[in-house]
């Protein structure tokens, strides 16, 4: 009897782990914050320098966690159905949606809907896809971190790749994947030692400073990762050095940004699960302020003005992460498609036989 009960009760769910959903989501948070920055940072060098220290670490962070857990991707075909159902559908629908955004609330009739060309924020998509993709043979190679920065260094210089599929940003942002694939939890839990959180503080206050330097000096297009370096007028041989300068520059910063996450659950840990929403949604709000001409305001360009934009933008993306708006929106985030695919013959037989009765025993005469 009590074997059957004990087969009657569901396995536990597996619990979240509250580190990372506190990374996502002030990794997101500093996303929203820095996209707000852009219209404003111009008239700031101070803004501006700290823009570029922000640009150097939030995206990277991201990435990297989006690589660990892409650890057991395969082909097994229910993954794939969830990276169509969770990435590839959500691209299509957000960059169409941007697209028509852009064309009518910015009056710019000449805005084609391309799906080949990801506007703003949706290049992610396409690369989270391409790199989930990729992740066997990822974990075939040898040494598949320098062999990833090898190919991030070659398309630094090639920019016959083109805009099509934002392959540059794909190309050169693919060694942050492929390191989150490679790492194993004790490499977070080392950086969250005490020692290293003490560290971070002299390192952060060191970056800001050489980002408030080179404001007038570097051109903030490398921190994007979406040009040849021909396209940046730049010497062929500082694009390979400058892929390897600024991963190594952007690992030690997201170091220091992991040491500081608390690893308790606190109030906004849940909204880590619903940073995707945050991410995609947040670009409207962001451009369609901008289309409407909100930061022409003269206030918006002083210190209370970034500070009043920064903290909206944040709240604003903290909203849009929360279980309601997750509700509304997961028909196109997350869709329920069975009707598309055909059924897992796999699954369907393993379905049949957790059904099937258990045979009787015989007794002995």
């Amino acid at each position: 009897m009590f074997s059957a009960a004990a087969d009657a009760v569901p396995p536990p769910r597996k619990q979240r782990d509250a580190f990372f959903d506190n990374a996502k989501y002030l990794a997101i948070v500093l996303v929203a914050v820095a996209h707000s920055w852009e219209p404003l940072k111009s008239d700031s060098r101070i803004l501006e320098g700290v823009y570029t220290v922000v640009y150097s670490f939030h995206m990277p962070a991201f990435i990297i966690i989006s690589g660990f857990f892409s650890r057991s991707f395969d082909m097994r075909p229910d993954r794939l159905r969830r990276l169509i159902t969770g990435v590839a559908v959500p691209y299509v629908v957000f960059e169409t949606a941007y697209s028509l955004f852009k064309r009518y609330a910015d009056h710019d009739p000449g805005m084609d809907i391309s799906l080949l060309d990801p506007w703003f924020l949706t290049w992610f998509l396409v690369a989270l896809f391409i790199w989930r993709l990729t992740t066997p043979i990822w974990k075939l190679v040898r040494r598949p971190l320098p062999l990833a920065l090898g190919i991030a260094m070659l398309a630094s210089v090639t920019p016959n790749i083109g805009d099509d599929l934002d392959l540059q940003r794909v190309l050169q942002f693919l060694p942050y994947f492929v390191l989150g694939l490679v790492m194993k939890p004790e490499h977070f839990r080392m950086v969250r030692r005490r020692s290293m959180r003490i560290a971070a503080v002299p390192v952060f206050a060191a970056a800001l400073a050489v980002g408030w330097w080179a404001v007038p000096r570097m051109n903030t297009e490398w921190f994007y990762h979406r040009d040849a370096v021909q396209e940046l007028g730049a010497p062929w041989w500082t694009g390979p050095v400058m892929v390897l300068a600024m991963f190594g520059a952007s690992l030690l910063l997201t170091a220091c940004f992991f040491a500081w996450v608390p690893g308790r659950p606190l109030w906004f840990t849940a909204l880590g699960a619903g940073t995707l929403y945050g991410y995609l949604l947040h670009g409207f709000l962001i451009k369609g302020a901008g289309f409407a001409g909100w930061f022409d305001h003269a206030w918006l360009h002083r210190p209370l003005g970034e500070l009043f934009v920064s903290a909206l933008a944040a709240l604003a993306v903290t909203l849009l992460c929360t279980a309601p708006v997750r509700r509304v929106f997961r028909c196109v985030m997350e869709p329920d498609m069975n009707w598309a695919f055909r059924p897992d013959t796999v699954e369907v037989a393993r379905q049949r036989e957790q059904k099937a009765p258990a045979p009787r025993e015989k007794v002995g005469v």
